[in-house]
């Protein structure tokens, strides 16, 4: 129970950070920064505990990667989702009234860039976080978050930048993305956990 709590808690800061920072918040740098720092305060913070997924990507890849079980999968992808629907409850009411414009990204290319930066987190979070050549290490977090942030700032404009289903799941319920759109963040991030597991494994065939 204390990993789920902790999975919601993660997962609500990081979500209720994207939402303040988008909706009538700061603009240029601002968001990108404030969400790569609540990523990494957050998994600093709860990563001793739950693994610091906060992500159903994540957790999908570090399943594949051998070090989750099916039962827990389920468990952790409905804190986290959990965590993004109150995440997403606050803002609005934090926010009522402020103008909220859903994005219309184009298709192939927000598939292929949060395939890529989802990709690219699963990864990093599988060789820092959970690999025997980096256990004990000091600064997974700091990884972690800058990830997410790099892909923030390189394809936040063609996608969102959610790189999460949850996070998909609560810009949509703020408005940020329209429903019709979850489909391509479930599609490509999930797919994106699954290989960086793959890769991992393919990279690492004595880390088991």
């Amino acid at each position: 129970m204390n990993k789920l709590i902790v999975e919601l808690v993660g997962t609500f800061f990081l979500v209720f950070t994207v939402g303040a920072t988008v909706i009538a918040g700061g603009s240029g740098v601002i968001p990108p920064l404030a969400i790569g720092s609540a990523l990494m305060v957050m998994v600093f913070a709860g990563g001793h505990i739950s693994g610091g997924h906060y992500n159903p990507a994540v957790t999908l890849g570090v399943w594949l990667r051998g070090r989750s079980s099916p039962k827990e999968v389920l468990a952790y992808w409905l804190s986290q989702i959990g965590g993004a629907v109150l995440a997403a409850a606050a803002v609005k009411y934090l926010k009522a009234g402020a103008a909220v414009a859903a994005a219309a990204p184009a298709v192939g290319p927000a598939l292929l860039a949060e395939f890529l930066f989802t990709f690219a987190l699963v990864y990093v979070v599988l060789n820092v976080a959970t690999a025997k050549g980096t256990a004990g290490n000091s600064f997974y977090g700091l990884a972690i978050g800058m990830t997410v942030m790099t892909g923030a700032f390189a394809v936040g404009n063609i996608s969102g930048g959610a790189f999460n289903p949850a996070v998909a799941v609560g810009i949509s319920i703020m408005g940020l993305s329209a429903w019709s759109n979850l489909w391509i963040f479930l599609l490509a991030d999930l797919a994106g956990g699954a290989a960086a597991a793959l890769v991992f494994r393919a990279a690492n065939p004595c880390d088991r």
